[in-house]
């Protein structure tokens, strides 16, 4: 299969360039040239997410060489669960994607592009600079599946103030080949200093770039696999279609989930769930897309004005009243997103992460009508001990960080702060 630039349809690559790329020559996002039709029967007896995995996958490596090595890759990439927890006192399911080694679903996109990259032939000795802007968890992830590979070095880019404590240690205590960046600025300028890196003339001269945002082809299609692997399960079980609230930021999970859906898994409904950054559920209500500053919440992971994945949900759905018809989008302010942190954990002793929360609060609003269509699943992105400052007043206990991500902590802080201008950042990467 051949990927092709959301700006542009009659230049295509194959899988591996699409990857090593990660942003189109254009400025453009690829996108595969056709979605492959899957038959659900095809995965029966498939049980674990890496058992759903590679049937659901192999198309979309179809004529690349790394097609010989995707068991490889999974095998590298899946080896932590993603089980879809009952709810509590009558709720829904929740799928939980935070028992990675950084606590939160960032680990499977993360090491499946590390796995591939690394399986990847170079045109030279130059190793691979990984740019990275985040608002929380992406950059923890790709540091730890990157940390010490041979022939890559990762830049992180989050907003200075932008991100929790407990993020910010996790993103700053990496040493070797991994720099933290902590940008005076918003994560819509650290998103804008990453895509302006990779289209700089001197950069691009000097070294060999990539990206692993959702921007990046390599870290949507293995975030597909948990949404075929839940679906294909409630579908066993319930006899019904599965529907998802997907806690939206950037928007590369929530096409993730759309491409899963598009290929033929038993996906119905997929609403997706965002803090008080409305741009997305205000084009949702009116039709017309206006990207503005982020506001910062206490789900800050989401905290983006300008998502860049709208361009490949847009590509996928141009008829805004399709795209409304496959999808809803609602937004949650910090108020609910508390009021629901407190309310489940009194009610049913789960406790939430503020992102998660977001998702549990827009499946609490949904109507009756829209509830019984589906089975619904709230999904969980990460490990609610990732956000003490938040959650632990609100539940009145201490919460223990999973083993993995406590050892993350014991780690010493390093960081260079800088502005939210490129030859700011160009100078930095330079000099190493």
């Amino acid at each position: 299969m051949n990927y092709r630039s959301t700006r542009d349809r009659g230049r295509t690559v194959a899988l591996s360039q699409a990857i090593r790329e990660g942003l189109a020559r254009d400025g453009g996002l690829y996108v595969p040239v056709s979605m492959p039709r899957l038959d659900p029967a095809a995965f029966a007896g498939r049980e674990t997410l890496r058992a759903v995995a590679a049937p659901l996958l192999r198309p979309f490596f179809a004529g690349d060489p790394l097609s010989e090595r995707l068991d490889e890759i999974l095998d590298e990439a899946f080896d932590f669960p993603a089980p879809l927890a009952a709810g509590a006192s009558g709720g829904p399911p929740v799928l939980e994607l935070f028992h990675g080694p950084t606590a939160a679903f960032k680990d499977f996109g993360a090491r499946f592009l590390a796995a591939c990259l690394a399986r990847m032939p170079r045109p030279d000795a130059r190793p691979l600079t990984i740019l990275v802007a985040t608002s929380g968890d992406t950059g923890g992830a790709v540091a730890a599946a990157f940390h010490r590979r041979p022939g890559f070095r990762v830049a992180l880019l989050y907003p200075q103030g932008g991100v929790s404590p407990l993020q910010e240690r996790q993103l700053c205590c990496w040493d070797d080949n991994v720099r933290s960046f902590a940008v005076h600025g918003r994560f819509d300028d650290c998103q804008r200093l990453a895509k302006q890196a990779m289209s700089d003339p001197q950069l691009g001269a000097a070294l060999a770039l990539s990206s692993a945002n959702s921007i990046n082809v390599g870290r949507l299609l293995p975030q597909m696999a948990s949404f075929a692997a839940a679906s294909l399960q409630i579908g066993a079980e319930q006899g019904r279609a599965a529907g998802f609230v997907v806690p939206s930021g950037n928007l590369g999970h929530a096409v993730a989930c759309a491409w899963a859906r598009e290929a033929g898994l038993p996906i119905g409904g997929i609403l997706l769930a965002h803090n008080a950054n409305r741009a997305v559920p205000d084009y949702f209500a009116d039709g017309r897309w206006r990207p503005r500053p982020s506001v910062a919440t206490i789900a800050n992971a989401m905290d983006v004005g300008d998502p860049s994945n709208m361009e490949r949900l847009s590509d996928l759905y141009p008829d805004h009243d399709r795209l409304v018809k496959r999808f809803s989008a609602v937004a949650i302010d910090d108020e609910a997103i508390r009021a629901r942190i407190r309310d489940e954990a009194r009610s049913g002793g789960r406790v939430l992460c503020p992102h998660t929360a977001v998702a549990a609060e827009a499946w609490n609003r949904m109507a009756g009508d829209q509830r019984g269509r589906f089975v619904w699943a709230v999904v969980a992105t990460a490990h609610p001990a990732k956000f003490p400052e938040i959650v632990e007043p609100l539940i009145g206990r201490r919460l223990e960080p999973p083993p993995s991500l406590a050892r993350l902590l014991e780690r010493p802080l390093r960081r260079t702060e800088i502005d939210s201008d490129l030859a700011t950042l160009r100078r930095e990467l330079l000099a190493v």
